[in-house]
């Protein structure tokens, strides 16, 4: 039986057969039951799983045509937000195999195989997910620069953008442009970390689009010879102080020698937020003359860390207005939802596992890849529905099978007549993936993923043999 959602979520696919509509339907649902197992075994028999990998196969199911549906949907949702935040980020699909390389396969860093995937994700104000809206796939299939770094820097300086992978990120502003134009009713502000402090992407037109970017240099302003944007900022008055709580962090590699991925103990912190409107100098090109751009800079800093660490600091630039302290701490709240892509992503590793797929071709894995996607994201939409809209009924996300059968594994009694409310229900599900019950705490995607797979085991337990199946005799 296939999902309602996910029939939902693809009913604008087009795949030029209704046969692989079909198959592109019973197929989101089986991996959405069951995101961490392997293609076979959430397919559920050997006829399922050889059209599975046909579907994989077929030169129609690419991985543009598989995603469009879902970016349709997303659309849909984002239109019905009074503000809607359109975060862009990239993440490394690695698919370094020790026995078989993947065909197809370009080069991440020189030794591992894979390939780049660049998404924009719309969240609501509270991080609630609404879809990835768009996404491109980087495949570095004629390698990667092993020039030395000034060598390389020399030959970045001397390359138009358009030649660049940096040229993604003016893509995904664009495409956020688009999303903007479509709903001039919503208020679309497009995010991105340090890896989006470009110049082209700050000159770019804006139109009804706003953007909030963290700068990761310390760029030149226009007023003055020599005058620099952080330091012109910490001459502004502090607006406002606020607390902070700062994650651990461990560093992957020993010798890692980057600031902002070195290892760091958790700890409280308090940051001065300071703001002013700034016009910056156009850095030189080699093709093209840039104009300066006037944009409001926002300063959150730490300004007494403890010895031995490095302060915390945020350098925000944004289109978003700043006038008073309110729209300061909506700027810093909006670039906090940022970091949901990040669980977004390790959704789709950790609880998908799309780096463990064994397929053979990287053409094959594309079309799967966009479906894990929808997954993931269905994954971390219900894990934070539950959390903003606690009181709603869980018959909005589940169905009557899904929620009764739970009902009755975990309380070992009779279902009640009222479906219970949608946050009672997703900490029963986190239950069954191992989520322990703590004052003021919530599942997260890990153990809601693993529920919510055994939720659809028992959920078939209860359609075969539960009150009103028909008992095969």
């Amino acid at each position: 039986m296939v999902a309602s959602w996910a029939q939902e979520e693809v009913v604008t696919a087009d795949l030029a057969d209704l046969r692989l509509h079909r198959r592109l339907e019973a197929l989101l649902s089986a991996l959405g039951e069951r995101p961490n197992l392997s293609i076979p075994a959430a397919c559920g028999g050997r006829a399922e799983m050889t059209a599975a990998y046909r579907f994989f196969d077929n030169d129609k199911t690419t991985f543009a045509n598989v995603l469009q549906a879902h970016s349709d949907r997303s659309r849909q949702r984002l239109g019905e937000q009074p503000v809607a935040l359109l975060v862009q980020d990239t993440t490394e699909i690695d698919l370094t195999r020790p026995s078989r390389e993947v065909r197809g396969a370009g080069e991440l860093d020189g030794v591992r195989r894979g390939f780049l995937l660049h998404a924009l994700h719309g969240f609501t104000t509270d991080g609630t997910p609404l879809g990835t809206v768009w996404a491109e796939v980087l495949n570095r299939t004629e390698g990667v620069s092993h020039a030395a770094p000034g060598e390389k820097t020399r030959a970045n300086k001397h390359t138009p953008i358009e030649a660049k992978e940096s040229q993604r990120w003016l893509t995904g502003l664009r495409q956020a442009r688009a999303v903007a134009e479509q709903a001039p009713q919503v208020a679309c502000v497009c995010i991105g970390d340090s890896e989006s402090d470009i110049y082209e992407v700050l000159a770019e037109p804006r139109g009804p689009l706003h953007w909030l970017v963290r700068a990761c240099q310390d760029r030149a302003l226009a007023s003055a010879a020599g005058a620099c944007l952080r330091a012109h900022l910490l001459t502004a008055p502090v607006l406002y102080r606020v607390d902070l709580s700062v994650r651990s962090r461990q560093a992957k590699t020993a010798v890692e020698g980057r600031r902002r991925r070195r290892d760091r103990p958790g700890r409280q912190a308090v940051a001065e937020v300071r703001a002013a409107t700034v016009t910056l100098r156009p850095p030189w090109r080699p093709d093209r003359l840039l104009p300066p751009v006037t944009v409001n800079a926002v300063l959150v800093q730490e300004p007494q860390p403890p010895a031995g660490e490095s302060p915390i600091e945020w350098l925000l630039l944004t289109t978003l207005p700043i006038e008073a302290p309110q729209q300061v701490r909506t700027v810093v709240e909006y670039y906090s939802v940022r970091w949901c892509i990040e669980i977004f992503f390790r959704t789709l590793k950790s609880g998908c596992r799309i780096e463990e797929r064994r397929f053979e071709d990287v053409d094959r894995l594309l079309p799967c890849l966009a479906l894990f996607l929808i997954v993931a994201w269905r994954t971390f939409f219900v894990c934070r529905l539950g959390r903003e809209c606690p009181d709603l009924s869980c018959e909005a996300l589940f169905e009557p099978s899904e929620w009764k059968a739970v009902w009755v594994a975990v309380h070992r009694k009779k279902p009640p007549k009222k479906a219970p409310r949608l946050r009672e229900m997703v900490h029963l599900v986190a239950g069954l993936g191992g989520y322990v019950e703590r004052p003021q705490s919530e599942p997260g995607p890990p153990t809601l993923w693993i529920g919510l797979q055994r939720m659809h085991d028992l959920a078939w337990a209860w359609d075969t043999f539960g009150p009103g199946s028909r008992r095969v005799s």
